[in-house]
């Protein structure tokens, strides 16, 4: 994988879990990489106090937060409109998606149905 990746809520949830893909793929990964503040948000919102957030908190130093701009909020909008009803994309993921695209950057993903607005979108490991 060349360029820069934005990783998926999912992705991250399976990586903590110690998911054996997850690990392995996100630890062998040799580019750029970046959280949209909606993966931060959405991470926060399931940790434990306790060691967990610490944790948590050391972790997310090893990515690029990708802060929702003005630019970002409208795309994510405008990519909820056009598919929200059709592919059950929420604002969370239109938010990523805008995310992406504003960073120039491919989303990883193990839900691409939310995502057809992108043309760059990786699954990078599939569950047994």
């Amino acid at each position: 994988m060349t360029g820069p990746l934005l990783l998926d809520t999912d992705v991250i949830v399976d990586y903590l879990r110690g998911h054996e893909r997850a690990v392995q793929w996100i630890d062998g990964l040799e580019t750029p990489v970046y959280l949209s503040m909606v993966t931060i948000a959405e991470l926060y919102a399931g940790v434990r106090d306790g060691e967990e957030r610490p944790g948590l908190d050391q972790f997310l130093h090893a990515f690029t937060p990708v802060e929702v701009t003005p630019a970002i909020a409208k795309q994510a909008g405008l990519y909820r409109r056009d598919y929200g009803k059709s592919h059950g994309t929420g604002l969370g993921d239109a938010i990523i998606a805008a995310s992406a695209v504003a960073v120039n950057a491919t989303l990883a993903t193990l839900n691409r149905k939310h995502f057809p607005m992108l043309d760059q979108v990786l699954t990078p490991y599939r569950k047994p």
